[in-house]
């Protein structure tokens, strides 16, 4: 099994590659184009079924809402986050920096995100012209995918204790398999936040001018023999378009005491490029929506949990492979205030509620606070 899995390999790998990248040089949409930028940001999120976009309040808003950056006053905050997908095989990293500037009223932030698969063994060469394995041929390389966002945010005073709070991200995308294929792609975010007493309304509009990534690819003469005698299409420069993305949402804090609070969120994600297995999935629209709950104690402990990513699927105790059933993707987490540092966990299923696809998520946010300014 062993062996037949590493000869699988290098049909695998650039297959995988020409089905990522295209085939062709002319520019088109792709379905699930830097779907690494669809994960989530910071464990607070992710534990609320990434349902965010009106609620969030720190350093990650840089990703969820840019709007949503205006939160974060009087000191700057950064936030770092962690998660291992696949049992350790993928990883996820996160680093985000919010800046309030000139009277609360603006907002600056910086994002970094990373989503890798290290030590990918490239077998391309593991059998020798003459039918023997040479694993002294195998070598390891990275397939890593990279977004740097930066962010700007301002606030519009309403009156009546309400404000409208406006943002926008310009993102640089790069994304790396190897040395065989490398990409730079740019985009622009838009979002907006409605602040009222016990509730927010707030819009995000992703990839608004459509997100694009320029494909290359570099292989040796070597390396083209061996994929042509193993019938493997060698790729060529292409361009990929990531279509717009619209997401509605709201938040309502229904209980409020000096004890306990709790607040829910609901987000609608919506997309227009082809039909999707979704709640409501047509070929002009496809909407998601995703439910978060959260309960605080004393504003110093969280109890958050979430569901996302409803899908239609095949019943798994169907033998004929004609049932379908509903399936979502649950999640789960706790946070802890400590002065200036908050520390967040979430516990998510990476498939739906039957799989056991689970991954955990740390994420830790700091104030950047002077000696002698901090606060309990």
């Amino acid at each position: 099994m062993q062996l037949a899995m590493r000869h699988s390999l290098p049909h695998a790998l650039f297959l995988a590659i020409a089905l990522l990248v295209g085939m062709h040089s002319e520019a088109q949409f792709r379905k699930y184009s830097n779907e690494f930028l669809n994960i989530g940001a910071g464990a607070r999120g992710l534990a609320m079924g990434s349902a965010q976009i009106a609620s969030v309040n720190d350093a990650s808003a840089g990703y969820w809402n840019p709007a949503g950056l205006l939160h974060v006053q009087d000191h700057p905050e950064g936030m770092l986050m962690h998660a291992d997908y696949f049992s350790g095989i993928a990883k996820y990293d996160m680093a985000a920096l919010a800046i309030p500037v000139k009277d609360q009223d603006k907002s600056l932030g910086i994002t970094l995100l990373r989503f890798a698969v290290d030590d990918i063994p490239n077998t391309l060469f593991l059998v020798e012209p003459d039918g023997s394995l040479n694993y002294n041929n195998i070598q390891s390389f990275s397939s890593a995918d990279y977004a740097l966002l930066f962010s700007y945010a301002q606030s519009l005073p309403i009156g009546n204790n309400r404000k409208l709070a406006i943002g926008a991200n310009t993102k640089i995308i790069h994304r790396k398999v190897g040395r065989f294929a490398n990409a730079w792609g740019f985009g622009l975010d838009a979002g907006v936040q409605y602040i009222g007493n016990r509730f927010q309304l707030a819009a995000m509009a992703r990839d608004v001018t459509s997100t694009f990534n320029a494909w290359s690819f570099s292989f040796t003469d070597r390396e083209k023999q061996v994929l042509y005698l193993t019938q493997n299409d060698i790729p060529v420069k292409s361009t990929e378009l990531t279509a717009p993305r619209l997401i509605l949402g709201g938040n309502y804090q229904f209980l409020k005491r000096p004890f306990i609070s709790m607040m829910a969120e609901a987000n609608l994600s919506m997309t227009f490029d082809g039909r999707r297995n979704a709640l409501v999935s047509s070929s002009f629209v496809n909407m998601d929506p995703s439910l978060g709950l959260e309960a605080s104690i004393k504003d110093q402990f969280y109890v958050r949990a979430g569901i996302t990513n409803f899908q239609r699927a095949l019943s798994d105790g169907d033998t004929l492979n004609q049932k379908r059933v509903w399936i979502f993707q649950p999640s789960a987490g706790a946070g802890v205030h400590l002065k200036q540092v908050s520390l967040d966990y979430a516990f998510t299923n990476l498939a739906n509620q039957n799989s056991p696809l689970y991954t955990h998520v740390f994420s830790i946010r700091i104030r950047f606070v002077k000696k002698n300014q901090f606060q309990p």
